[in-house]
């Protein structure tokens, strides 16, 4: 024991810290299989640093693994017991199509009483879920940028429910309205974006909170993990969703003590609303074009344009058209007796998050442009800059040829 001295001890503190920080992220991630082995590695790390300092510690250690492993695989394995849905309320944006209006069929045949908006009551979806759900449904018609027909939404909410509380909030209408670099963005894109992402999401949810904190419900929003990491060509969007992230996780720390839950999904690429509108794309692209000065436009180059298109096209035409896993996520969150702050919601979202939490920064950004953009054409103005330079190379190299020649 006299043997160890005081650095020995900081660093066994330090390693114990380390170690136990990394594994209770990974274990917040909900990726399954990591979390139990990087949990067995560092324990082994750590008890191998214990056995050199006494064997009673590291047995001691190995129990503690021991009743841990149980815990997590033997009483965790039973099944959780749900909550009912039956007389439960949930409100829900963006129905139209997508997630909403997968969201309001599933926990509609849960037996919610679901009250779900739309822009257009006349719609294709709307119709729809009209066909095929219960008479518990209740279509709304509201537009979330508008404050008057969120209040009026509001006002019907509550003329139904009477005295019972909102059990559920589904936070889920957004938009992407641009693709491209910042610097080609339109101010107007960023706006649209943070108008519908963010500000609508915002007055939604102050509106609707009497009604949660009465029920002590839950609330659900669907966000994009454009929030929290830098996807090129989508920082307008991921602009509006980061301020979204940020703000639900505050009122989760808000809310804690009335008893509301705040859960956030994180959803991997789906097909949904205009994701895989070739047609609508097309004209974002020409009025993109348009609306360049010409300067940028010689600066970037129409060919650097068209090439961000197709990459965005052709990563909208590889997302999934199976809506479950965040529409599953979505129900789970509600009905289960303490949901998650965080969901990840289909293929590689938590992979994502794990690179991007544990990896240097030139590695999370080549996984991030080879699984979303991987560009090959620069900008004009880049090439030119290349074949300048290389002309000025090959014009040294020939004159030190003629040097060593002479």
């Amino acid at each position: 024991m006299e043997d160890y001295t005081l650095p020995f001890f900081i660093y066994l503190c330090v390693l114990t810290v380390f170690l136990g920080g990394a594994v209770k992220k990974i274990l917040a991630s909900q990726l399954s299989a990591a979390s139990t082995f990087m949990a067995w590695l560092g324990a082994t790390v750590l008890v191998e640093r214990l056995w050199a300092f006494c064997l009673p510690a590291a047995l001691l250690l190995a129990a503690v693994g021991l009743v841990w492993w149980v815990r997590r695989n033997v009483v965790r394995a039973e099944p959780v017991q749900l909550l009912t849905a039956s007389g439960k309320a949930v409100f829900i944006t963006g129905c139209d199509s997508g997630f909403g209006w997968a969201m309001a069929k599933h926990l509609d045949s849960l037996g919610f009483e679901v009250f779900a908006t739309v822009l257009d009551l006349s719609g294709e979806g709307s119709q729809d879920l009209l066909r095929s759900c219960s008479s518990r449904l209740t279509l709304l018609q509201v537009d979330i940028t508008q404050p008057q027909q969120v209040q009026q939404a509001l006002t019907e909410t509550r003329a139904k429910l009477g005295p019972r509380g909102l059990w559920g909030l589904v936070n889920n209408a957004g938009v992407c309205v641009n693709f491209g670099d910042s610097e080609l963005s339109l101010v107007s894109n960023f706006r649209g974006c943070m108008e519908v992402n963010f500000f609508g999401t915002l007055t939604v949810t102050r509106s609707f909170l009497p009604l949660l904190r009465r029920a002590k419900g839950r609330i659900i929003t669907i966000s994009s993990p454009a929030g929290d990491l830098p996807f090129p060509c989508l920082s307008a969007y991921g602009s509006s969703k980061a301020a979204l992230n940020l703000f639900m996780n505050t009122l989760r720390h808000e809310l804690t003590q009335w008893g509301v839950h705040v859960s956030t999904v994180l959803p991997a690429a789906f097909k949904t609303g205009q994701s895989s509108n070739v047609a609508y794309w097309e004209q974002q692209h020409k009025n993109l074009l348009q609306s360049l000065s010409p300067s940028l436009l010689e600066d970037y180059g129409e060919d650097y344009l068209t090439e961000t298109k197709e990459l965005f096209l052709s990563h909208a035409r590889t997302a999934s058209p199976d809506l479950s896993p965040v529409v599953n996520t979505v129900a789970e969150a509600l009905l289960v007796p303490r949901p998650h702050p965080r969901y990840y919601a289909g293929a590689g979202v938590g992979l994502m998050y794990f690179i991007h939490g544990y990896c240097p920064f030139s590695v999370c950004n080549k996984f991030l442009q080879k699984l979303f953009m991987q560009k090959k054409v620069m900008p004009r103005a880049l090439m030119q800059h290349a074949d300048f330079d290389l002309n000025i190379d090959r014009h040294n190299n020939n004159n030190n040829d003629e040097k060593f020649l002479k």
